[in-house]
């Protein structure tokens, strides 16, 4: 007789990964493995859809290639050659190396992490809580959103914006720097839905990408001048009278100052800068002035350059200017992360910093690790890193200056701790392999960057062979290396309990208790969050003129700053390298995030670079054909498409691949430099310029 059928279970999950959506996902588990990965209908952001990538979540978490048990390296570093071994020996093993450089000298540890999770618990909890009673170097961990962040600390006091939900009801969408079908699809919905009632959707960026495409309107700016563009759109609105003077008089700071900066970048000037018609300016920022209902949905490419900062303040003070903010469709999005009562210290406890917070240990930019890694001593990172713990972040293909980056974690006397998935690029460099559990596997608790709910994740499945969370690897480690504190053993449980400020306003009545059983809240919040005021900055404002940022010696003011790497900013490096590049995420990866799914990769074909025709033809180069894109720092190969989606004067290679995976073993992170942006110490992968030629 054959087997009684086994009913399917049902579990609530959260997507984890660094996309702004975070989504309520529905988890369907058969004899203890999960089939099946699917939005959750009742979830109103998420409302039962998830994008392609997340719909194979099932695949990634049961793939043949999952690290199932730790595995010490027995090959050259990068090789990829490792054994397996016990946990017992394998905690052994890390102990025995991690001791003696922690009581010689702490700082000489290195953590590395990003946003491979982004959850509170499996983030940075017991990891933060172990560095710090370790006394181990500091990570400044800014490749992604920090100026951004700082731009929008600076005006709104947070990262703080208008509600998701309510695009929807906008009559115009600047939608800036941003490509949601590929990576916010749920803003696109309800972009869409405006659409459908009459709202006009304006594009604003260097590429011609499948949003700008589906836009009313497409402005093709040079990368790195939106600074610039927005400067000249306030000088139009101000000198125009299409402004609210009573929600300026009453809601922000440095109107007069910021009109006299604005006034620097007439459209002629700002037309010139931008590489774009100056009746198109002028036509953008009437069409702003004119309709309250005007929404921005702006994103982290456009402050990938050296004034990434700046750029977001100058957008920033876009909808206070024409007071949007009375609307609730009406305001700007980058981040909502900051409405989210999040209690850092609790989670990260860096009490336990000995001397804290007099006495803090060094901090690293995370996108200077090449230069930190092959530089000891240097004066500008300090010690020889010596030991080095990676999670929740794939450095070797994502970090920028790439051949450094690898040179760096080539070094033999580097020793190398990898928390993964699946053995990528860095996890080839490692000494020692931890298989780390995927989100379908453990509990954690969620903030979003582009809603505001918070949410809970319940694992739907055991544990993956011999896979351990990140806690409990941290768990493990804290204790192999006879460390005490009792922070350092707290369970999930307790720290998901702590994560955030229950007391808060936005979280009246609610608990961790609570939120596991319902699976999310809704944070309390005004519809139209700043119609009567209420920043978070010193002056309850919004800043034009920001005297912190005075105070620090920084301009107070938004302002155009040239891109490193461009006519203006360096016209003799232009002249060798005449083609800016961009490198934007491909629609069917996160960041270097399931590339190893084949039919993702698969969909997404082969590394390829897109070229306007004007730039194809002088340097003979055929649609099709393989090209090597190449400056200084490195080079790379790519299939080249020939096409006016790219502007002229720009190269884009959509990204991240696994460098492995690639034809060639290389990523776009072979010629993006290590150079910081104005505010926020912030990665500028898009401030790089490149010549490109036939690779025959």
């Amino acid at each position: 007789m054959n087997a009684p059928a086994v009913p399917a279970e049902f579990a609530r999950a959260v997507c984890p990964h660094d996309c702004p959506d975070t989504c309520a996902m529905r988890v369907t588990v058969k004899n203890g493995k999960a089939v099946k990965v699917s939005g959750d209908p009742d979830h109103p952001p998420t409302q039962g859809v998830l994008c392609t990538k997340v719909t194979r979540y099932a695949d990634r978490t049961h793939h043949r290639d999952r690290l199932l048990m730790p595995m010490r390296r027995v090959g050259r570093k990068g090789e990829g050659r490792f054994e397996a071994i016990g946990w017992d020996e394998a905690l052994r093993f890390a102990a025995e190396r991690l001791k003696p450089i922690a009581a010689r000298a702490p700082e000489a540890i290195l953590p590395y992490s990003y946003a491979g999770t982004m959850g509170l618990v499996q983030g940075e909890s017991i990891a933060a809580r172990f560095f710090n009673a370790l006394g181990a170097s500091r990570l400044d961990r800014t490749i992604c959103a920090a100026a951004g962040a700082a731009g929008l600390k600076y005006t709104y006091g947070a990262s703080l914006g208008m509600h998701t939900e309510y695009f929807d009801e906008s009559e115009l969408i600047l939608i800036w720097g941003s490509n949601p079908i590929a990576s916010n699809l749920h803003f696109w919905t309800r972009a869409q839905e405006a659409k459908r009632r009459g709202a006009r959707l304006i594009a604003i960026d260097p590429y011609r990408s499948l949003t700008a495409e589906k836009c009313h309107q497409h402005i093709a700016l040079k990368p790195g001048t939106d600074a610039a563009l927005a400067l000249a759109m306030i000088d139009v609105l101000i000198k125009e009278n299409l402004i609210d003077r009573e929600y300026i008089d009453s809601y922000t700071l440095g109107f007069v100052q910021l009109k006299a900066r604005a006034a620097e970048y007439p459209p002629a000037r700002a037309a010139q800068i931008c590489g774009i018609d100056e009746q198109v300016i002028v036509e953008l920022a009437r069409a702003f002035g004119a309709t309250k209902k005007a929404s921005i949905r702006l994103n982290y490419g456009m402050q990938r350059v050296r004034g990434g900062g700046n750029a977001v303040r100058a957008v920033a003070c876009l909808p206070s200017l024409t007071g949007a903010w009375r609307e609730r469709s009406g305001g700007m999005l980058l981040s909502s992360s900051g409405w989210a009562p999040v209690d850092s210290a609790a989670l990260e406890r860096p009490d336990l910093l000995l001397g804290w917070p007099s006495k803090l240990p060094r901090l690293i930019n995370m996108n200077a690790l090449g230069d930190a890694l092959l530089h000891p001593g240097d004066v500008t990172f300090g010690p020889k890193v010596e030991a080095l713990i990676v999670y929740n972040s794939n450095p070797v293909a994502v970090a920028p200056d790439s051949e450094k980056v690898a040179a760096g974690f080539a070094r033999e006397d580097l020793f190398t701790i990898v928390l993964e998935h699946f053995q990528t690029d860095t996890a080839d460099y490692a000494d020692l392999i931890f298989p780390a559990t995927t989100q379908l596997e453990h509990l954690d608790v969620h903030k979003s960057y582009g809603h505001t709910h918070v949410m809970a994740n319940l694992p739907a499945i055991a544990p993956v062979g011999g896979s351990r969370s990140n806690t409990e690897i941290f768990r493990g480690l804290s204790r192999a290396m006879d460390l005490t504190d009792p922070a350092l053993f707290e369970t999930d449980e307790e720290i998901a309990s702590k994560a955030f400020r229950w007391d808060d306003p936005a979280l009246a009545g609610q608990s961790w208790n609570a939120l596991k059983t319902a699976g999310w809240a809704q944070l309390k919040l005004a519809d139209a969050p700043f119609a009567n005021g209420g920043f978070r900055t010193p002056s309850g404002k919004c800043e034009f003129f920001s005297g912190r940022l005075q105070s620090q010696g920084l301009d107070p003011l938004p302002d155009y700053l040239a891109p490193y790497e461009s006519a203006d900013g360096s016209p003799e490096l232009a002249a060798r390298y005449p083609l800016a590049m961009i490198s934007p995420p491909a629609r069917n990866f996160l960041n270097s995030s399931f590339v190893n799914v084949e039919s993702l990769r698969s969909t997404e074909g082969e590394p390829h670079l897109d070229i306007h025709p004007a730039d194809a033809q002088p340097r003979q180069i055929a649609d099709g054909e393989i090209v090597r894109i190449f400056n200084d720092r490195g080079s790379m190969q790519a299939r080249v498409r020939v096409t006016d989606r790219a502007r002229e004067g720009v190269v884009v290679g959509l990204s991240i691949w696994w460098k492995k995976l690639a034809p060639d073993g290389r990523n776009a992170n072979q010629v993006t430099s290590q150079a910081l942006t104005d505010l926020g110490g912030s990665a500028t992968f898009y401030d790089c310029l490149v010549e490109v030629e036939p690779a025959h």
